[in-house]
């Protein structure tokens, strides 16, 4: 395996790392304070490029690896998760699943707006008894000749008031389980679709994540993604794509914590003398660098297999697993080195800590990414 990067992933690296050192880091402790969205930094995230990273250029999208991917994701999510969980839906799911398996009008129509940064696009799976489960879906799409007629409610969608595009799993022929599911493109601004609050989270507060309802929603049916019943094999594979980046936005976020409590301990005093000069601390700090190095070493072994064509699903799994317990981990320990400092929201690692949290459940919860590890490695 060869470590050693291109200049092009160091100037995508490079590139994030400005952005997010200089242009999100200024207003975000505000931002997560009034669980405000970012919305013109995300504009100019979009037209740097960042939201169609690996999208063909024919399609208005950068052509890069997964590997540059993973490198942006560290740097943007060690500042801000919000904002890298945005840039994680576009890139690895509802871009990913567009190019894969859009036809040629839905690449153009859709695909390459979100590519070139122009829409933000969601992706809308789980619901309130359909989570884990993504078999059990609610919402369903009556097949009414030309067009389907959906009706339903989708819960925690990130970008749900931010996005114009919506990739909606929903159930056709609920006889046929998981084969009767489809995969819609809805846009915003269809009659019957309603963007509803916004929640109210413990972390990932810049990030809009909301409810959204389906009242008698005409949805043509050359939105469909893929062939009848498609539409379940669809979100898994997308998912797999996606568990990469949530587990780079996870890495990242425990990255940030480390660069910052090593900072802290070169800064504080105790005893007469800086705080990583006592082995309590030193030791701590050799922990968490440990298992960040494991965690992003994972990350970019996904990305390479994803980048080689091999199957990557186990890979993903065990760095979105290993990478979101880390980040738990690691938060927590850079919160301890900053003393009373790290509890209060003055300083970031009180943040970064409760952002740490959800990368153990969104696109797929621990104990899910266990069953699919399990599954691969107890196989016949």
């Amino acid at each position: 395996m060869d470590f050693k990067f291109t200049e092009e992933q160091l100037a995508v690296q490079a590139a994030a790392r400005d952005f997010a050192q200089n242009v999100l880091k200024p207003g975000v402790i505000a931002r997560d304070r009034e669980a405000k969205v970012a919305v013109e930094e995300l504009k100019q995230l979009g037209q740097l490029g960042f939201f169609g990273m690996m999208v063909d250029p024919k399609y208005g999208g950068g052509g890069m690896d997964t590997v540059s991917y993973v490198l942006a994701m560290e740097e943007i999510s060690k500042v801000d998760a919000s904002v890298a969980v945005c840039m994680s839906v576009c890139n690895s799911l509802v871009n990913w699943g567009l190019e894969t398996f859009g036809n040629e009008e839905q690449k153009q129509k859709y695909l390459a707006p979100i590519a070139r940064g122009e829409k933000i696009g969601a992706f809308c799976l789980s619901e309130p008894e359909a989570g884990s489960d993504a078999t059990s879906q609610r919402t369903t799409a009556i097949d009414k000749g030309d067009h389907y007629l959906v009706n339903g409610t989708k819960n925690w969608i990130t970008n749900g008031s931010s996005a114009s595009i919506y990739l909606v799993i929903c159930q056709t022929d609920r006889e046929k389980g998981h084969h009767g599911i489809n995969a819609l493109i809805v846009e915003r601004g269809m009659p019957g679709f309603i963007v509803g609050e916004k929640e109210d989270k413990m972390g990932i507060r810049g990030s809009d994540t909301h409810t959204l309802i389906f009242n008698d929603v005409k949805v043509p049916k050359e939105n469909r993604i893929g062939e009848e019943g498609f539409g379940f094999k669809f979100a898994m594979q997308t998912l797999g794509g996606g568990r990469i980046g949530i587990a780079s936005q996870a890495m990242g976020i425990a990255s940030g914590a480390l660069e910052l409590a090593i900072a802290y301990s070169k800064q504080r005093k105790t005893f007469g003398k800086e705080i990583y000069k006592h082995q309590a601390i030193a030791f701590k700090l050799a922990d968490m660098a440990t298992q960040v190095e494991a965690a992003r070493l994972m990350c970019l072994n996904a990305a390479r297999m994803k980048d080689a064509g091999v199957d990557y699903t186990e890979a993903a799994s065990m760095a979105k697993l290993f990478s979101s317990e880390i980040a738990q981990f690691v938060t927590s320990e850079a919160v301890q080195i900053h003393g009373g400092y790290g509890y209060v929201r003055e300083y970031h690692v009180e943040r970064l800590m409760r952002d740490a949290k959800i990368t153990q459940i969104y696109e797929g919860t621990s104990e899910i990414q266990k069953i699919v590890i399990s599954r691969g490695i107890l196989k016949d």
